[in-house]
């Protein structure tokens, strides 16, 4: 073989190799992009609004339809649910300031109340609209997603400018929000542009006409307003929503949200409409536990104040969505343990597990999972105690849980500052064994990722 030719194969590999990267990047682009918006899974015929020949599903509902637009904004915030991201810890409403943990930084909330100079008192109409539909601050500032515009961009012009009219009778705040501390290339804003066109669709809600008024009602106040999808749906490689797996769960802000998909075993199809109804409304229902978290302050500050007619629409939304599996769930015990702690849990779980939760948990919760002391304590049956990760049951013992739309109060104390990620550990392993279908083997080390997490 000749040098010329000797040199020119290494060049014709190399041009193959980058051919086939080529094709790969391709490959996975034209994925991602074909993936699923938020109610192509309902299929038939969407029209613009105005062209829509039922109710406008749009809006306050008709119980506010006449009232003033700050009172109508005041509705629509609670639904849009912006108290809870734009308020950090026990501080001001609306002024921004809480940490999102995220793998690469944390992100911290902005100021929306209408202070001028730190909050958002010099925003026109434009300017409102473009951070709420496109993802675009004052000056041009790119926003991240976890400001769940791509779901908020399905909010008609009306309702955005509700809520800002609510949000400016506020009293405006001074408050400047801590410097975000992402790691490269993630704190380049301007890399946001090309997300956003890929992944925010930069439309309004359209209804579909082969589906009732309350259907469509409900796909308003789900994917528009109460931006469920941004919890409950994993992302992809990207940040984006991968609704190929709709609803189907992820972990968010170290907090596992469940599948909400009809599902029976990993999801709510084994749920009565009552049940979830009940759970929607006040974040509790017999026999599936109790919400919390992240969860807990989405009903405490946002579901908890809507209209009942809203609720049910949110329901009849929920049903229609395609079950999805999440195959690490088993179906939730609910079978009481027996009421004797000397029983029904296995001799190779922790001793220290079972030695905190009587020192600490069973006067409560009881030895059964069935609450001596409040319907809400109780644990059999829900969710987080058959999650074999025990993400939530940890979350739990780490901060406690505070709750008040229930109308009978829990205030469960927080025990992370007393105890050691190892004991977190060992009784949340314990509570799952006890009260779950399966012992979790949670650790140390994950307890200390999910303090960080906070």
């Amino acid at each position: 073989m000749s040098a010329n030719e000797q040199s020119v194969r290494p060049r014709r590999n190399a041009l193959w190799v980058l051919a086939a990267l080529i094709a790969v990047v391709v490959i996975v682009l034209a994925w991602l992009l074909s993936a699923p918006r938020a109610t192509d899974f309902a299929g038939g015929k969407r029209v613009a609004l105005a062209d829509f020949p039922g109710p406008d599903p749009t809006g306050a509902p008709p119980e506010l339809k006449s009232a003033s637009i700050v009172q109508r904004g005041e509705y629509l915030t609670r639904a849009a649910d912006c108290e809870a991201c734009h308020t950090a810890g026990d501080g001001t409403p609306f002024a921004g300031g809480r940490p999102f943990v995220l793998s690469f930084g944390t992100l911290y909330s902005t100021n929306i109340t209408p202070d001028q100079e730190t909050g958002i008192g010099s925003y026109s109409d434009a300017d409102f609209l473009n951070a709420l539909h496109k993802g675009i601050g004052r000056g041009n500032l790119r926003l991240y997603p976890a400001m769940p515009y791509a779901s908020y961009t399905y909010m008609t012009d009306a309702d955005a400018l509700a809520i800002k009219a609510y949000l400016f009778s506020l009293k405006p705040v001074h408050a400047v929000a801590p410097q975000s501390t992402l790691e490269f290339p993630f704190n380049q804003r301007g890399l946001m542009s090309i997300w956003s066109v890929l992944f925010n669709p930069d439309r309004r809600f359209q209804p579909h006409v082969e589906r009732s008024p309350e259907w469509n009602r409900g796909a308003y106040l789900v994917e528009a307003l109460g931006h469920c999808g941004d919890c409950h749906t994993p992302r992809n490689l990207f940040q984006a929503l991968n609704n190929r797996k709709k609803f189907a769960g992820a972990v968010q802000a170290g907090w596992r949200a469940y599948n909400i998909t009809p599902d029976r075993t990993s999801g709510l199809g084994a749920w009565s409409d009552a049940d979830i109804v009940h759970y929607l409304s006040l974040g509790h229902a017999d026999g599936h536990g109790t919400a919390s978290g992240p969860m807990g302050e989405a009903v405490d500050e946002s579901l908890s104040h809507l209209a009942q007619a809203d609720i049910t629409a949110m329901l009849t939304y929920l049903r229609s969505v395609p079950a999805v599996a999440t195959a690490d769930l088993p179906q939730p015990n609910t079978h009481p343990a027996p009421s004797s702690p000397a029983e029904g849990v296995a001799a190779n779980l922790d001793p220290l597990g079972k030695a905190m939760y009587e020192g600490n948990c069973a006067s409560c919760h009881g030895w059964s999972g069935v609450s001596p002391v409040i319907p809400l304590a109780t644990l059999t049956g829900a969710r987080a105690v058959s999650d074999p990760t025990a993400i939530n049951v940890a979350q739990v013992i780490l901060s406690g849980g505070h709750r008040h739309a229930t109308g009978e109060g829990v205030n469960m104390p927080a025990f992370g500052a007393a105890y050691s990620d190892y004991e977190i550990a060992s009784v949340a392993n314990y509570v799952t064994g006890r009260f779950g279908t399966r012992p979790s083997a949670l650790t140390a080390e994950r307890v200390a990722k999910l303090r960080g997490a906070d």
